[in-house]
């Protein structure tokens, strides 16, 4: 039966489309088996693409294979907002092996090279030496107290690696900042400035968005095992610390306050430091990461704020961000130079339960 012109265009243009699916499912399927190929000899690394950023950087990502799509989320905001323009690499860890998806996936999204690497299991496993009964009555009393992530382990496991750990991953061993990034966060602002470069050329340390109060229940005795180290090692502390933003007191007790860890753009010589790391190491034979529930971000707060001149922190003021229910607005100038797509009136910097006042009052004091 011969077919009619309007049946022949529509004949055709479905042959067309088959075509079409069989050639990107081919496509698909080659990228698949490449990436396969390349995970049985872990870390896997995506070939680079060319650099503009000057920086010995790069973006750290601690993520698992569910959180694909929060990942990707998080990767169209960085690279809408900076990446395009410098190109960092980017650095993915996770407890297990990647997948193929994850990998195929996040290395389409980003605009340059990538290396995916397995946390390895001392650096993220408890030791042997905690005890496993007060490990789960602590957790359990946590939970009952309706803490987040009270009764959970391997929350444990993050925060801890956090603190003491991804710093010596070997994916990370040629680069000296990082800038953390989290699956399903918000970049608000169009960042024209390199703060990497930023970092570098001002001696910066440690560069956050957000501070606040920690939940008083997880961290009961951090202060008082960082009282008895700076007792033991009072040649640490800096001249000209950042105390005050912890203590109301002179250091008697601590007033809660921490930067917010989940954006943080850090020089990981710092972390790598013998002060630190005799920190950390003194820190972690409490066992408080898992009889209590220490986090990275009060951890790294302390440190920065008392072993290094509060000159080299920086709030960046100019990166509007969001995690969670809260975020960092741009005021004024800077919104309106970033192009900010944020309102300014849910803008956390002064909100009751912030810490940026405190902050500020560091640098009025004379």
């Amino acid at each position: 039966m011969l077919l009619s012109n309007p049946q022949r265009v529509l004949v055709l243009a479905l042959i067309f489309r088959i075509i079409i699916i069989v050639f990107l499912d081919d496509i698909r399927w080659s990228i698949h088996a490449r990436i396969q190929k390349h995970l049985d000899q872990y870390p896997f690394i995506s070939p680079k693409a060319a650099q503009v950023g000057t920086a010995n950087a790069t973006f750290l990502m601690l993520a698992r294979n569910s959180e694909i799509e929060d990942v990707l989320h998080t990767l169209r905001q960085i690279e809408t907002s900076f990446n395009h323009r410098f190109h960092y690499p980017y650095v993915f860890l996770n407890d297990v092996q990647f997948t193929p998806e994850f990998i195929a996936r996040t290395t389409s999204a980003i605009s340059s090279s990538a290396s995916y690497g397995v946390v390895p299991t001392e650096h993220w496993n408890h030791p042997p030496e905690i005890d496993e009964e007060r490990l789960q009555r602590g957790m359990k009393e946590l939970a009952d107290k309706g803490v987040d992530y009270g009764g959970s382990l391997p929350y444990r496991n993050m925060c801890r690696f956090n603190s003491g750990f991804f710093y010596r991953h070997e994916l990370l061993q040629n680069y000296r900042y990082y800038w953390r990034i989290e699956p399903e966060v918000d970049f608000f602002c169009q960042i024209h400035d390199d703060p990497f470069q930023f970092m570098q050329d001002n001696n910066k340390i440690y560069g956050f968005t957000i501070t606040l109060y920690e939940f008083e229940a997880t961290i009961p005795t951090l202060w008082q095992a960082t009282k008895e180290f700076t007792q033991l090692y009072p040649e640490l502390l800096a001249e000209s610390n950042a105390l005050d933003f912890l203590s109301d007191d002179k250091g008697a007790t601590y007033n809660l306050c921490h930067f917010w860890s989940n954006f943080e753009i850090a020089d990981m010589n710092f972390w790598r430091s013998d002060t630190y790391r005799k920190f950390f190491d003194f820190l972690d034979a409490k066992g408080g990461f898992y009889y209590e529930r220490w986090g990275d971000a009060p951890v790294h707060s302390i440190a920065a704020a008392l072993f290094a001149p509060k000159e080299q922190l920086h709030f960046f003021n100019e990166i509007g961000y969001r995690h969670g229910t809260l975020q960092h607005c741009p005021q004024g100038e800077v919104f309106t130079k970033g192009q900010c797509q944020c309102s300014r009136r849910r803008n956390f910097d002064y909100d009751g339960y912030s810490c940026k006042p405190r902050y500020d009052r560091l640098f009025e004091q004379h």
